[in-house]
């Protein structure tokens, strides 16, 4: 590593003139400044600042994953720089507690001037949105068009050719497609998984007869209740049955990347799916913890603001409330516990299986 030829310092490095200088509060347009509009520049310019390193670290993971090959040592960078977007992540949603030390009073002395700038505008995060996979069919029905009618055409134009691009799922999905784990030479796992859910639920519709405490209604809906899991657990395996699950919107990832999430899930303890593993869990917290803020969002913005609208016009806390259960993008992650059995019930790995999915190593005398 060369040397620095001249010497820094540290303000110019890290331009601090400018960053310290781009806090311009407009209240004193309008009369006396309202002590309060600074932080609220400054919390939102520090989340800008970690949009742009969360999309810093995601661009990267996308570079990785759109590789024809994903080799362990790029998936551990993967499963690197997730954990590091989980830390900004977690930063971010404790950051919401700042802005709510502002009382409702004190927005309202400088809310009125910031019409009709809203989060709508925020260029980053809308790409984080996109990058991630939210794409415009997946949003409530208000966000499907309106965010763009309040975006300059630059901008509009930018993040509607980003909707073009494949987004980070599209990729993970391509990941989880083409790993060799469904078939095993002549040994068929998702047959013998087939049958231990089929013992297993056929148990627990044995259970449900027997229980001697339960009415005639509720043993009906009981094993109602079973038939529908039963139902759920055959889609899996019908290509028609579970395509039409994608096409109403129950799931999103393709058959066979569920297939195989599902298998690194049951087996995750074997070597080979160590890595895999962390990734999909790191995901599926990448979408819990921006969960979290929207929901730390809706109800900061219903104590500031209770039921009005908001400055971008949007039905306010009502709106934000909404988004924070639809726009999730890795819900599938969650959902795969549906199909997990208990580890006495899981069909056993037969041993030239378990070797595939080892480290093993053999040792030669001369």
């Amino acid at each position: 590593m060369a040397k620095n030829v001249e010497p820094v310092y540290y303000g110019d490095y890290l331009q601090l003139e400018q960053l310290l200088g781009a806090q311009q509060p407009h209240s004193p347009r309008y009369g006396d400044e309202a002590h309060e509009e600074t932080l609220f520049i400054i919390v939102h310019q520090v989340y800008e600042l970690w949009f742009k390193q969360v999309l810093h670290e995601l661009r990267s993971i996308y570079g990785l994953f759109a590789q024809p090959q994903l080799a362990d040592e790029s998936l551990a960078l993967v499963g690197h720089r997730l954990r590091r977007v989980l830390t900004i992540q977690e930063l971010m949603n404790q950051q919401v507690q700042v802005i709510e030390t502002m009382t409702p009073q004190e927005f309202l002395a400088f809310r009125d001037y910031l019409v009709p700038a809203s989060g709508f505008q925020s260029i980053q995060f809308k790409e984080l949105e996109i990058l991630l996979g939210l794409n415009r069919q997946r949003r409530i029905a208000f966000d499907q068009q309106s965010f763009y009618n309040r975006l300059n055409d630059h901008d509009r134009a930018y993040l509607e050719n980003l909707e073009a691009q494949p987004s980070l799922f599209d990729r993970v999905d391509d990941w989880l497609a083409r790993m060799p784990f469904l078939r095993f030479q002549d040994f068929s796992f998702w047959s013998l998984y087939q049958q231990a859910v089929n013992d297993m639920l056929d148990a627990d519709s044995e259970t449900v007869r027997n229980n001697a405490t339960l009415t005639d209604a509720e043993q009906q809906q009981e094993l109602k209740g079973i038939a529908e899991t039963r139902e759920n657990f055959a889609a899996l395996f019908d290509q028609q049955r579970y395509q039409q699950l994608r096409d109403s919107g129950a799931v999103q990832l393709s058959q066979p990347a569920m297939l195989s999430a599902l298998f690194i899930s049951l087996y995750r303890e074997e070597p080979v799916f160590h890595l895999p593993f962390q990734v999909i869990t790191s995901l599926a917290e990448v979408d819990e913890k921006l969960t979290i803020w929207r929901y730390k969002h809706a109800m900061m913005v219903q104590r500031m603001l209770g039921s009005k609208i908001g400055t971008g016009g949007s039905s306010g806390h009502d709106y934000l409330r909404k988004t924070t259960e639809s726009n999730r993008v890795f819900k599938d992650f969650f959902s795969m516990a549906t199909y997990l059995l208990p580890k006495s019930a899981m069909p056993v790995l037969p041993q030239q299986v378990k070797r595939a999915l080892g480290f093993y190593f053999s040792h030669q005398t001369q």
